[in-house]
């Protein structure tokens, strides 16, 4: 970790207010990346949700301990954070990385009382390549299944923030080796995996978003809702990549209202998600884990 990445780490979690029980390093599976940080409320409630947030790094790089700020943001609403791990390329390529996050999701439904969850009330969240695998685990059923799981009954909904869905065609040499051929890409997309019983959706993104297009989000939310499934999307005026994420944090939610619409959509609000925010702009946001 660089010396930059390191200063932003420690700025995003110290600004962040949330007295969490922290069960670290947590087993999901027998592998050195198979381990999750729980972030669980001092004080639960009989139905406290669940989020399994899934972070980014283009399936080559990120590690759980960057994203301490997002599992107590998220505890301190009053929500349960499992943040998993999951193996990356080189190491292993699609779809070893969602079965992975499968069984992770496998796990903290299986574990969910023992941090005072509610099982039943189980969310799927990510960041950037984060987003794609809580959206993948969500839309094709094959991952989920094999851990015993089904979408629509055992996923209460997913959160997408910057999430790749629709990024077909591949120009990078790299990306093109982690997803394999090019006749089985369109398999690798989620908005091909819709059936009209996906569970509900929240998409959020940036407009001024240069990593991931945000019409990712657009085009998934309208394929959704044209399936029959539920799918709101909401556009932040003036938000980055990087910015969307680290507004989670306490020094930075000023920008946009990014952890109050994830947590209303977890607690079943539904507030209006149309209009766009403009946030106020932070250079130091923007450089924060750069690595989408």
């Amino acid at each position: 970790m660089n010396l930059l990445i390191s200063l932003g780490v420690g700025l995003l979690t110290l600004g962040t207010p949330g007295d969490a029980r922290v069960h670290a390093g947590v087993h999901y599976g027998p592998g050195a990346r198979e381990r999750m940080d729980v972030y669980a409320p001092r004080r639960t409630e009989p139905h406290t949700p669940v989020v399994v947030f899934f972070y980014g790094g283009s399936w080559q790089s990120g590690d759980r301990s960057l994203y301490q700020f997002v599992g107590r943001s998220l505890a301190s609403r009053g929500i349960v954070a499992v943040i998993p791990d999951y193996r990356l390329y080189p190491e292993v390529r699609y779809p070893e990385f969602l079965r992975d996050g499968a069984s992770a999701v496998a796990y903290a439904r299986l574990h969910a009382r023992d941090w005072g969850g509610d099982p039943d009330r189980l969310f799927l969240a990510g960041h950037s390549a984060g987003a794609y695998n809580a959206m993948m685990l969500a839309t094709d059923k094959r991952w989920l299944g094999e851990v015993g799981l089904v979408p629509n009954h055992d996923v209460a909904g997913v959160i997408g923030l910057a999430g790749p869905y629709d990024f077909l065609p591949l120009r990078d040499p790299i990306l093109k080796t982690i997803f394999g051929p090019p006749d089985t890409l369109p398999a690798t997309q989620p908005i091909h995996h819709l059936d009209g019983a996906t569970p509900p959706m929240r998409l959020l993104a940036g407009d001024g978003d240069t990593v991931v297009d945000p019409g990712n989000s657009t085009r998934m939310a309208a394929a959704v809702n044209g399936q029959g499934g539920a799918a709101q999307v909401k556009i932040y005026a003036g938000l980055g990549h990087i910015s969307l994420l680290t507004a989670i944090s306490g020094p930075f939610r000023r920008r946009a209202p990014v952890l109050d619409d994830m947590v209303s959509f977890v607690r079943g609000g539904a507030p209006s998600i149309s209009a766009a925010v403009r946030p106020t702009r932070s250079p130091i946001a923007d450089t924060i884990g750069a690595t989408p």
